[in-house]
């Protein structure tokens, strides 16, 4: 079978997934959509180049039809959030780009796995899923993987070990109410509140960080991309693979947790080809499991002012 992706978004974000991820699997069939339709046509061209290098990909501009047969549709279209404007603003704007897409997809006969970056990432993931009526299986967002890594790589500096003997993750809403899990994580399989440079004071200074990376970031170059993008590429690459791997994604919550609101927030999941294979309900200590709680509530606050109508 002829392992195919479409590509919603042609930005930063998805032009260097796009990249990525024929550097890191092999794709059949790559397939560009923007509506900003001169833009995929020259990536595309851009993006042949590589071929000699990394295999014969057929990569070509194309519209939401052309998600028919494909395994993948990836979203990353969207607007940021403008100084001053509120998430609610945000979420009005990018819930008219997202059903301008789901729809036509979905109406190609697309049966695929649709795997959504655009932000506020745990909304638009949960919105992508009513408007497709899809398995909520089929429907993953990036959530707090990119948020996860950063933390990683911020222990990892303060504690001077390899970025691969921290285990620790940020949960929850991919933005204002995510937490990190502090309570549970390990470095070097040994609990990270047992090191001597650690303790609360360290703890927050290295949440701020994480929690300001971005906006340093943006500030600086105008936009943050490889991290997300690589994210993205690790869960499209399991997919077209059917290789299992666990990343803190947008995921159904389905009680975990203590939940009763029907909605995807950043947890622990697993994913194979079939898209996500279960969520994993990780030990949160007390104070977490109140701050878990405290994101759903906040993300579910926003999604009952949404009108899908």
């Amino acid at each position: 079978m002829s392992r195919k992706v479409l590509l919603v978004g042609d930005g930063a974000v998805g032009s260097t997934f796009a990249n990525d991820l024929l550097q890191n699997t092999n794709v059949d069939e790559l397939i560009i959509a923007d509506v900003v339709k001169k833009r995929p046509v020259g990536d595309a061209m851009d993006l042949e180049d590589i071929n000699p290098f990394m295999g014969e990909t057929n990569i070509h501009s194309g519209e939401y039809s052309d998600a028919k047969d494909a395994d993948v549709v990836v979203i990353t279209a969207g607007v940021p959030r403008k100084p001053g404007e509120t998430r609610l603003d945000l979420v009005n704007k990018n819930v008219k780009i997202l059903k301008s897409i789901v729809k036509p997809v979905v109406d190609s006969g697309f049966k695929g796995v649709f795997v959504v970056s655009a932000n506020p990432v745990d909304i638009l993931t949960t919105l992508t899923q009513k408007l497709s009526g899809f398995p909520k299986n089929r429907v993953i967002g990036t959530g707090t993987s990119l948020d996860s890594a950063r933390l990683r790589v911020e222990l990892a500096k303060k504690l001077n070990v390899p970025v691969a003997a921290v285990n620790s993750m940020v949960l929850g809403e991919h933005g204002d109410t995510s937490f990190e899990n502090f309570d549970e994580s390990r470095v070097n399989n040994k609990p990270l509140r047992n090191y001597k440079e650690i303790d609360d004071d360290v703890l927050n200074n290295i949440e701020t960080d994480v929690r300001k990376k971005g906006g340093k970031i943006i500030a600086n170059k105008g936009a943050t991309f490889y991290g997300v993008a690589m994210m993205l590429t690790q869960i499209v690459s399991a997919i077209l693979d059917n290789r299992s791997i666990v990343l803190p994604l947008s995921a159904p919550i389905n009680g975990e947790y203590g939940i009763k609101h029907e909605l995807y927030l950043g947890t622990p999941t697993a994913i194979d080809g079939n898209g996500i294979s279960h969520v994993i309900e990780t030990n949160l200590s007390d104070i977490e499991k109140e701050k878990m709680l405290n994101s759903a509530n906040k993300m579910q606050e926003v999604l009952d002012g949404i009108d899908l109508n």
